[in-house]
């Protein structure tokens, strides 16, 4: 396979969704307003981490329920020498005494604008003020308010009330009515005009640790105080000859590198790949035998000495991922060579429920993902994540793919880069491909999968579902490929793309 062919075969009368090639710049998000965002700086000369930046905020207006300023972002940021990974989470409370899935007790410092803060330092061109105008604008004009998030709030109603979001104007509007948020626009004009780190100052801390400590939680102003944004280099493996960088600790990005790691060890006997089902299996036994190891994702680079040992003919029906969904994509690129993947959230739907009014927004309920061993609870400790952004570099090209999914994140990306880097799929092909997820015990699958049958005779538990089930992710994927921007919408949710 040449570098090129990741970007061939894209028809605009394709089915699949087409790759689109920039000048500028390029982008791919999880909502097309954040799109919109993204190519706006990219035209004002921004770099694409400023276009990052300018699509997660918008994330944020239009996505509560994913994702927003109470929650978290992890981010790789390529560029023709290296890639780095910043990590834009926060630890436990340094008072906590006991932790919770849900409620004050769940919350975790949040990370995302001290995240932003890391990467706008470093590689952002644009003023902040520019790069957030216009989530701030439509945070504070107000958006349309769409029947997802609208069954969003009727479902997740009660733990909203129970931890104090009864208040909330979101919970007062219909689908389709204007949705205006004051307060967050009030707060991202704070950041725009004081910097990112503004959040983590006395006004907007105090803020945040009066509300948690009223319901019963233990945040506290020293954890602000202590909070810092790690910027390493991300964990990289070669595969395939060419380099696939994940999030270190505290993801479980680690995951994705031990299956690619153990897919690689399986092609030495198998060079052509087997058959096409043989090659399905091996990644399903693959990733559930990664997940044994996901308690111990924070020994990050060491967990790669584990040999994944797996049937390549039956299945073992270990199973390990579990079902959580949320989670939103930003990917980017421009014409310089830089290309940023990211994942923001909050967890689960609207995080822990705590809502703070004067800000508004919900918080993270992040210490949820603790779990045990290496993965126990503890004050001032970061519990293993789920975000887990890639970033394949082969070459001069690198190419980012980001997607929401939870334990689903590393078996998409799995799927999708074995079929760019192994079976030589051009990208609009492999990114609208059928996908199988393995949940719970069960292995996911869409109905219209090649592999459907084969999967049965293996001895895996299929429950075969709709094409487009949210359970099998939406792929935010841009790049730089033979020196020009491009970007990859996923015909999954609401994803989207653009150039500039």
């Amino acid at each position: 396979m040449t570098n090129q062919n990741w970007a061939l075969a894209d028809a605009f009368s394709s089915r699949n969704r087409p790759v689109l090639r920039g000048e500028i710049g390029a982008v791919s998000a999880a909502h097309p307003l954040a799109v919109a965002a993204g190519q706006s700086a990219l035209f004002q000369g921004g770099s694409a981490v400023d276009a990052a930046i300018a699509a997660q905020a918008v994330l944020c207006v239009v996505a509560p329920d994913a994702c927003g300023l109470g929650g978290d972002m992890f981010a790789l940021v390529g560029d023709g020498r290296e890639t780095l990974a910043i990590t834009g989470a926060g630890a436990a409370p340094l008072g906590m005494s006991q932790v919770a899935d849900d409620g004050p007790r769940a919350i975790t410092l949040p990370g995302i604008a001290g995240g932003w803060d890391a990467m706008h330092q470093r590689w952002g061109r644009l003023s902040l003020a520019h790069v957030l105008a216009p989530a701030i604008r439509l945070a504070r004009d107000g958006i349309t308010l769409t029947p997802a998030l609208a069954k969003a709030v009727a479902t997740q109603r009660a733990r909203l009330e129970r931890h104090g979001a009864g208040e909330w104007s979101l919970l007062n509007l219909a689908a389709g009515d204007r949705f205006v948020q004051p307060a967050l626009a009030a707060l991202l004009s704070t950041l725009a005009e004081q910097g990112a780190l503004a959040f983590y100052g006395d006004v907007i801390a105090q803020a945040i640790v009066s509300r948690v400590q009223a319901r019963g939680g233990a945040l506290s102003m020293t954890d602000f105080t202590a909070h810092e944004t790690p910027v390493t280099p991300a964990l990289t493996i070669p595969f395939q000859g060419g380099e696939v960088a994940v999030q270190p600790p505290p993801t479980q990005g680690v995951l994705l590198a031990m299956a690619l790691a153990g897919l690689e060890q399986w092609l030495k006997t198998n060079p052509d790949g087997g058959n096409a089902a043989s090659f399905q299996h091996v990644g399903v036994e693959l990733t559930e035998a990664a997940f044994a190891h996901r308690d111990d994702a924070a020994c990050g680079a060491a967990l790669l000495d584990q040999v994944l040992t797996i049937d390549p003919e039956r299945a073992a029906l270990r199973g390990g991922p579990r079902a959580y969904l949320h989670t939103a994509g930003v990917s980017t690129a421009d014409a310089q060579g830089l290309t940023v993947s990211s994942l923001i959230s909050v967890f689960d739907d609207f995080g822990s429920c705590v809502f703070v009014p004067e800000l508004g927004l919900t918080l993270n309920n992040r210490a949820g993902g603790f779990t045990s061993g290496a993965n126990a609870a503890a004050p001032g400790k970061r519990p293993v994540h789920t975000l887990a952004p890639a970033m394949l570099r082969r070459g001069t090209d690198l190419l980012a793919l980001a997607t929401p999914g939870a334990d689903g994140q590393v078996q998409t990306l799995l799927q999708v880069i074995g079929r760019i880097l192994v079976q030589g799929d051009d990208l609009a092909s492999t990114i609208a491909a059928p996908r199988w997820r393995s949940e719970g015990g069960q292995l996911l699958i869409e109905d219209n999968h090649p592999a459907l049958a084969d999967f049965a005779l293996r001895g895996h538990r299929t429950l075969p579902l709709q094409p487009g089930d949210m359970r099998f992710g939406s792929v935010a994927c841009a790049g730089v490929l033979a020196g020009q921007p491009i970007a990859v919408a996923d015909w999954r949710r609401e994803n989207w793309a653009g150039v500039a």
